[in-house]
């Protein structure tokens, strides 16, 4: 307290004294009224950026008075831009403190001779004090200015103040900043400006309506002109240069605003971004997909939305973002982002249950499954198309996305595995509350999201290795193993139609597959999807209603599937035509080549009587796992069976004179109906010996359809106009028989009711039937109406 009286007492004393006092009374008054009036600088004022990678702006988000800026220090525009702006606005920038006396004497001199206003005489740092505060043209007003731009050089360095003229020039319409009229008016960085354009550039702020290129090329170039001619006068540039830039015409496109990505744009602006918003995309990359889906707007269904998403696979960044069709078509729900939209996913889940098989060493490519009717409970799943096809191998039933090889294998897997190795790696499935996965998972009874299944197809690309997409340049990559990279690789091959390797066992493929691709269409025609594993990208399409309205007949292969391969060809001619080599695609070590017979699964003899079919199959660590049977195979009807044989080749019991033991492959029981009679179980088995015969074995008869026979072709009579009716039944078999026309459930029957069912279109059917056993029959015929 003591101290602080006495320094106020020695502070009276000196301004007491005339040749002290008057400087510190001085001193005193401006720093109170620095402190009563502070200087405006500008805060955040919510104007935002959103960036490509190399800087091209694609969507900007105005400040509350509809101006967008692009942020930028003297460092980050053309040395030609600096030299033309000083040259003409204030040569003397960094020797003066703020105010030019010279220049203000020099404009009051020519104002009054002339009797108007020639000259302002305003240094940049008064400029900049104006735009922070304006001021009426008035005394009071220069006055006001005069104070401003003390306060700036009072709390600013000479860079600070150039930074705040460069973002805050005004340039016409909304636009403020160098960087912001380069990138609407030229198409580039403001670092890249040329002579020519930086001088334009620089005269612009004088009067941004009257000058502006796109509107005024004429008085633009006179003004143009006369900053190159300045620029020559005071020899900062050389005369030749200066000729040259007034050679290079005024660029007259009308002015663009960046309009790429406003999805991601609005996904990327949340609370505390700074002003420039940085991401991954390619800015070229991402206007020709925009294009290309407005061009495909006409071919969509009313009310259609589509989606595109494009990775660089090696470092999972976004090169393209197109979360819908048209951001301002409410018609098509344009605001709704489909990328992050959750929809089923349909077939799409298939590759990730077959690599996870392989890898749980449950098949083999060539695994033979089973394509047949079959039922779990009150769940009777189908197939897409029309029919069944009976034996098929893993590789034909994903390759051809059948539906019930893939539920077959779900249910050896076990579907609450799978769904967690999913989440594991990055793909989660979206259940209803309080919901376990299920079989119907495998065939879109989930959820999931356009990104998501990007995320789990880079692992076929990645050595089975999933990784978190990368929107911006600072994410880190954050991998998640999925599968390994044999089980990746075999994958990726049979999606691209290498399903089967060459004949000779010791055969590799080097040559990577131009597109590994799997379509998917989720139930009632909801969502129609593709996904592709290219060389360098992982590619995502999604096309349906954002609202989940059905949209007959669109399905995967016909609606997205032709988009997707439009995509990859636009990024395999970019890439060509920039010389981009393709990565190499060796075969992993685990990977081999093997030959195995069905109906086993396994390696044998071609000679082997029980070899009934060869084929070549890539294998996994050398393992050739046997074929896997259904759960619900009829009891007593193996692969394998074990008979006692005679001499003659007759089944014996046992204990029969010369009996001795062999083992015949027998192929699952539900496909005998898709069989040859050769390869039937009736026609392998050898006839018993009636002086000595086997032991009767307690298996139900084979189920048969009565009512129609393999190969009918019908037709209801020519007087009638009622559609055909047909009665059915089933003989033999056990239980409960369930009915399919073409694969899709059509009812049930009893063991001893009459099924019928009405045929009222002509073409080709196939009906099957199933039993309780699991036990299948089917007739193919044709309805001629």
């Amino acid at each position: 307290m003591v101290e602080s009286l006495a320094r106020g007492r020695a502070l009276l004393r000196a301004l007491r004294r005339p040749w002290l006092g008057g400087p510190l009374l001085a001193v005193l008054v401006l720093w109170s009224a620095d402190r009563l009036f502070p200087l405006p600088l500008p805060a955040d004022d919510l104007a935002r950026v959103v960036l490509a990678e190399d800087g091209t702006p694609l969507w900007r988000f105005a400040d509350a008075e509809g101006i967008w800026r692009y942020p930028v220090t003297p460092d980050g525009v053309s040395p030609y831009y600096l030299d033309a702006l000083l040259t003409y606005e204030d040569r003397w920038f960094y020797a003066h403190p703020g105010i030019n006396p010279l220049a203000l004497g020099r404009a009051a001199w020519q104002n009054l001779r002339s009797g108007r206003v020639l000259s302002g005489g305003s240094t940049l740092s008064m400029q900049v004090a104006r735009l922070l505060d304006p001021h009426a043209r008035s005394y009071s007003g220069k006055l006001k200015q005069l104070w401003r731009t003390l306060q700036l050089e009072w709390h600013l360095s000479k860079e600070e103040i150039l930074t705040l003229y460069l973002n805050r020039a005004p340039f016409g319409g909304t636009l403020q900043g160098v960087a912001a009229a380069s990138w609407a008016y030229l198409g580039k960085s403001p670092a890249q400006l040329t002579r020519a354009e930086a001088a334009l550039l620089a005269v612009l702020p004088q009067a941004p309506s009257r000058l502006r290129p796109d509107r005024h090329p004429q008085r633009a170039q006179a003004a143009r002109d006369k900053v190159l001619a300045r620029l020559a006068e005071f020899q900062v540039w050389p005369q030749a240069a200066v000729t040259d830039a007034r050679q290079e015409p005024v660029l007259l496109a009308p002015r663009q605003e960046p309009r790429l990505a406003p999805l991601l744009a609005r996904r990327l602006n949340t609370p505390g971004s700074p002003a420039l918003i940085r991401t991954t995309l390619d800015a070229a990359l991402q206007r020709r997909l925009e294009d290309l889906l407005l061009g495909w707007r006409a071919r969509l269904p009313e009310r259609t939305s589509a989606a595109i998403l494009v990775v660089e696979q090696p470092s999972m960044a976004v090169r393209a973002y197109v979360g819908s069709v048209d951001l301002g078509d409410a018609r098509r729900f344009g605001h709704v982002d489909m990328v992050r939209a959750q929809r089923s996913p349909g077939s799409t889940l298939k590759p990730f249950l077959y690599g996870l098989a392989l890898d749980a060493g449950l098949i083999h490519a060539e695994s033979l499954l089973q394509d047949v009717p079959r039922r779990y409970g009150d769940y009777r799943p189908g197939n897409f198309a029309a029919g069944f096809s009976g034996p098929v191998s893993a590789s034909e039933a994903l390759a051809r996305s059948l539906n019930l090889p893939a539920v077959q294998l779900l249910e050896a897997y076990g579907p609450k595995r799978f769904a967690g190795e999913l989440r594991g790696a990055g793909v989660p499935l979206a259940l209803p509350p309080l919901a376990e996965p299920n079989l119907a998972v495998i065939l879109g009874g989930a959820g999931s999201r356009l990104e998501e299944l990007v995320v789990g197809y880079s692992a076929l690309a990645r050595g089975g290795m999933t990784a978190r997409l990368r929107y911006q340049p600072q994410d880190p990559l954050v991998e998640r193993r999925l599968l390994s990279p044999g089980a990746a690789w075999i994958v990726r091959r049979i999606l691209a139609g290498q399903a089967r390797p060459d004949r000779d066992p010791r055969a590799q493929l080097t040559a990577r597959p131009a597109l590994a691709w799997k379509t998917g269409t989720s139930y009632g025609f909801r969502d129609a999807w593709a996904l592709g594993v290219a060389p360098r990208y992982v590619l995502g399409v999604w096309i349906g209603r954002p609202d989940g309205t059905p949209v007959p007949g669109q399905f995967g292969l016909a609606s997205a599937a032709p988009l997707l391969l439009q995509v990859h060809d636009l990024l395999s001619n970019r890439d060509q035509q920039r010389g981009v080599p393709l990565p190499a695609d060796p075969q992993p070590a685990s990977v081999g080549v093997a030959a195995i017979c069905w109906p086993l699964g396994q390696p044998l003899r071609r000679d082997d009587a029980n070899c009934r079919q060869q084929r070549f199959t890539w294998t996994l660590d050398g393992t050739t796992p046997p074929t896997l049977l259904a759960r619900d195979q009829p009891l007593g009807l193996g692969l394998r069976e074990t008979l006692w044989l005679n001499p003659q080749g007759l089944r014996v019991a046992p204990g029969c004179p010369g009996a001795h033991v062999e083992e015949i492959a027998l192929w699952p029981a539900p496909l005998e109906p898709w069989l040859p009679r050769r390869e039937r179980r009736s026609a392998r088995l050898p006839a018993a010996d009636s002086a000595c015969p086997p032991t009767a074995t307690a298996v139900s008869a084979p189920l048969s359809i009565v009512g129609v026979r393999e190969g009918d072709r019908l037709r209801r009579p020519t007087a009638s106009s009622t559609p055909l009716r047909l009665r059915l039944s089933a003989l033999g078999g056990s239980g409960t028989r369930w009915w399919f026309v073409n694969g899709q459930p059509m009812g049930q029957s009893t063991v001893d009711e009459v099924w019928q069912q009405t045929f009222d279109k002509p073409g080709s059917y196939q009906l099957s039937v199933l039993d309780e056993s699991g036990q299948t029959a089917q007739v193919g015929f044709a309805i001629e109406l």
